[in-house]
């Protein structure tokens, strides 16, 4: 017989502990065991054989691909199937917001840190001359680092642009066109000033001379949206467009089983019809499915108003 499912029970239950964790679901572990295994066994990205030929237009044109669909249907998820596949290394990460500018994604400046080092230097010793290294106080974004030269492109993951401000997909048309970048302030510096500044996803550091950076083989950039809002013309044009459909059936029965092996899946066919049923009608993703999946297959008893829950809309409201 299933146990309880409920480890809290709330009210005025006394304190107990809870001899056996529940294990967590595959795509919820964590630390270095976690890394190890994706390494050993990455899940295959499911991908038709249509958008996969989009996919290959943009490689070869070096052009930003520009992949909408619905919350769940593997926009982010592509970038990584994308860098894993052709060992591109780990995918700089840039995720949108609605306070997000073109030089936030380019690079950080921490001019009021070292004003302050410089301060407490001179009032350590007056007659220090010397100001703090510019370049330890200066990092590269996720969009700066994928534009530094290399013998491979870097992949970039630009999440959810439409988040972003009305201007900012026109701010990076000319980063995108010309593929290098000033930083004003190391070009102050003067020409031929070689200045070592950290890169997004590293502790080591790069030389930039002169201020500028420039790429020497164009980034694999991947932009995600939502379709929250229109992008104006002259950036659709500059980019590839992929448009995600959510994954029928017969996928997502796929899916379960990358994730939870053959004889979950196997037996999570009703569930699944049912998730398909109720997506007809509402805005659901396939994280939800997997979650109701990873609940019901886990030797716990689940009521079923339970699993309803997991497939609330995603775009509905609480009454208040």
């Amino acid at each position: 017989m299933a146990q309880d499912w409920r480890l809290f029970q709330g009210g005025d239950t006394r304190p107990h502990e809870v001899q056996t964790w529940p294990p967590a679901p595959p795509w919820r572990r964590f630390g270095d065991d976690a890394r190890r295994r994706d390494k050993e066994r990455p899940l295959p990205y499911l991908i038709s054989d249509e958008d996969r030929d989009v996919v290959n237009m943009a490689l070869h044109l070096h052009r930003p691909l520009l992949v909408t669909g619905r919350p769940g249907t593997g926009k982010s998820t592509l970038a990584h199937a994308i860098a894993r596949e052709l060992m591109l290394g780990e995918v700089l990460h840039w995720p949108v917001n609605s306070r997000s500018t073109l030089t936030e994604g380019l690079y950080s400046y921490d001019a009021v840190g070292r004003l302050r080092e410089a301060s407490l230097k001179r009032r350590a010793d007056e007659t220090a001359g010397t100001e703090p290294d510019i370049g330890d106080y200066l990092r590269l974004g996720a969009l700066g680092t994928a534009l530094l030269p290399a013998e491979k492109p870097r992949v970039l993951l630009v999440d959810e642009l439409d988040k972003g401000d009305v201007d900012l997909p026109n701010d990076l048309l000319t980063v995108f066109e010309e593929g290098e970048f000033e930083i004003p302030e190391l070009a102050r510096l003067g020409k031929g000033e070689t200045v070592h500044v950290q890169y997004a996803g590293s502790r080591e550091k790069v030389g930039i001379t002169s201020g500028w950076v420039s790429c020497s083989v164009f980034p694999v950039v991947v932009i995600t949206s939502n379709g929250e809002r229109e992008f104006p013309p002259a950036f659709l044009r500059r980019c590839v467009r992929l448009d995600l459909k959510q994954p029928d059936e017969a996928q997502l029965r796929q899916i379960v089983t990358m994730h939870l092996g053959e004889e979950v899946g196997a037996r999570a066919q009703e569930l699944i019809a049912d998730f398909v049923s109720r997506r007809n009608e509402r805005e659901l993703a396939t994280d939800q499915l997997l979650n109701a999946v990873r609940l019901r297959s886990s030797g716990v008893r689940v009521d079923q108003d339970v699993l309803d829950k997991l497939f609330r809309s995603l775009n509905e409201v609480d009454a208040q």
